[in-house]
C-alpha cells in the first residue's frame, strides 16, 4: 500500500511540473514572440514562407557573385549578420537567410529536416530573388547545407565556403534530448513544457563552450536574438537538424568529390564542438578545388573571432570564381 501511494506521489508531482513547465513556456513563447519581431523581408516557397535580410551591392560590386550567409545549429541569419555584414556590405551582395524552421522562417518537417530539403527550398528562394551566381557560405551545420546545395545547383552556386564545417560522419551519437524532441508526440510534448525553462537556464554555459577558447562578445545573445531558440516549433526543428544530421552527412559525403567549384575550409584548431580532423580534413580530402585556412585558437565560432581573416580568405575565394567563371566562358566561345 506504501509503494502505491508513493507511486501515485510521483506521478501526481510529475504532473505538476509539467503543468507549471507548460504554463512558463506558454507564457514566455507569447512574451517572446511578442518582443522580438522580425526586421528582414519574406517570401513564399513552395507553400514555406522564409525570412532574409537582402543587402543589394553597389559599384563593381553588382558584377560580383551574391554571397549567401546560412547560419548553424541553434541560430538564426542574425548570427552571421552580425559578424559580416558592417564589413561587406556594398562591396557584395548579401544575403542572409533563417534557415527553414529557424528564427522566422517556416518549414514543413516532414520535408525540410535535412540538409536537402533545407537547400531545395534556399535553391527556390535564390531563384525567387533573381541571384543567378552565388557563393554559398555555410557555418556549423549551415556547411552541410552549403554543400546540399552546391551538389543541388553547381550553375548557380559557384563557389563555396565552409566555417568550421560539420559535414562529415563522426564517432558516436547526438545528445539524447535532441532525438526526444524530434519525436513526433512526446517531442512535442518535450518542447511545450520542460525544453524552455531548461535551455534558458543551460544556454550561457552553452554559448560560452561554443565560443570556447575565444570570448563572447558582450551583445551576443540580444543582437543574434537568440530567445527565438528556446520556441517550441524552433526548438523541434532545430533538434530534428541536429538529430537527423549524421544520416545525412554519411550520405551526402560520398558525393563530394563531385563538387568542383573553387571552396574555402575554414577551420579552427580548438574547436570543441565540431572536430577538424574529421569535417575540415575530410573536405579538403574529398573537394576537387579547395583551399584551408587554418585559425590557430580558434574555436566553433572563428566568423566572430576571427572576421577579418575570414573576410580576407573570401575575397580570394571570389577572385578564383569569376577566374574560373572566366576561363570556363573562353572555352564555351572557342567551341
Amino acid at each position: 500500500m506504501i509503494i502505491v501511494r508513493l507511486f501515485m506521489f510521483l506521478v501526481l508531482a510529475f504532473g505538476l511540473v509539467l503543468a507549471a513547465s507548460g504554463a512558463y513556456t506558454a507564457w514566455r513563447a507569447h512574451q517572446i514572440s511578442d518582443r522580438i519581431r522580425p526586421d528582414g523581408s519574406f517570401a513564399t516557397v513552395d507553400g514555406v514562407k522564409l525570412h532574409y535580410h537582402f543587402v543589394p551591392a553597389s559599384g563593381e560590386g553588382k558584377d560580383a557573385p551574391f554571397l549567401v550567409f546560412l547560419h548553424g545549429a541553434s541560430g538564426n541569419a542574425y548570427d552571421t549578420l552580425m559578424a559580416f555584414r558592417k564589413a561587406l556590405e556594398g562591396r557584395y551582395g548579401l544575403l542572409f537567410l533563417d534557415r527553414p524552421g529557424l528564427g522566422f522562417s517556416e518549414r514543413d518537417f516532414s520535408r525540410h529536416s535535412s540538409p536537402e530539403g533545407q537547400a531545395e527550398l534556399i535553391e527556390a528562394l535564390l531563384e525567387r530573388l533573381g541571384i543567378g551566381r552565388a557563393i554559398v557560405i555555410g557555418h556549423s551545420y549551415g556547411a552541410a547545407v552549403t554543400a546540399a546545395l552546391g551538389l543541388r545547383a553547381p550553375e548557380r552556386v559557384t563557389g563555396l565556403a565552409f566555417l568550421a564545417p560539420a559535414s562529415h560522419p563522426w564517432p558516436g551519437d547526438v545528445d539524447w534530448y535532441y532525438k526526444l524532441a524530434a519525436m513526433p508526440v512526446a517531442g512535442e510534448i518535450f518542447a511545450r513544457t520542460v525544453a524552455l525553462p531548461s535551455a534558458e537556464m543551460l544556454a550561457p554555459t552553452a554559448i560560452e563552450r561554443v565560443f570556447s577558447p575565444n570570448r563572447v562578445p558582450d551583445d551576443y545573445s540580444s543582437r543574434t536574438r537568440l530567445p527565438l531558440v528556446f520556441l517550441p516549433s524552433t526548438f523541434r526543428a532545430n533538434s530534428a537538424d541536429i538529430a537527423g544530421l549524421k544520416e545525412s552527412v554519411t550520405r551526402q559525403s560520398k558525393r563530394y568529390p563531385s563538387l568542383s567549384q573553387p571552396a574555402l575550409v575554414v577551420t579552427g584548431t580548438r574547436d570543441k564542438v565540431v572536430w577538424p580532423s574529421i569535417h575540415s580534413e575530410g573536405l579538403m580530402r574529398d573537394l576537387p578545388d579547395a583551399d584551408l585556412l587554418v585559425l590557430e585558437g580558434g574555436g566553433h565560432m572563428p566568423h566572430h573571432t576571427h572576421t577579418d581573416e575570414i573576410i580576407s580568405a573570401l575575397d580570394k575565394l571570389v577572385l578564383r570564381v569569376e577566374a574560373k567563371t572566366a576561363g570556363l566562358t573562353q572555352q564555351a566561345r572557342a567551341k
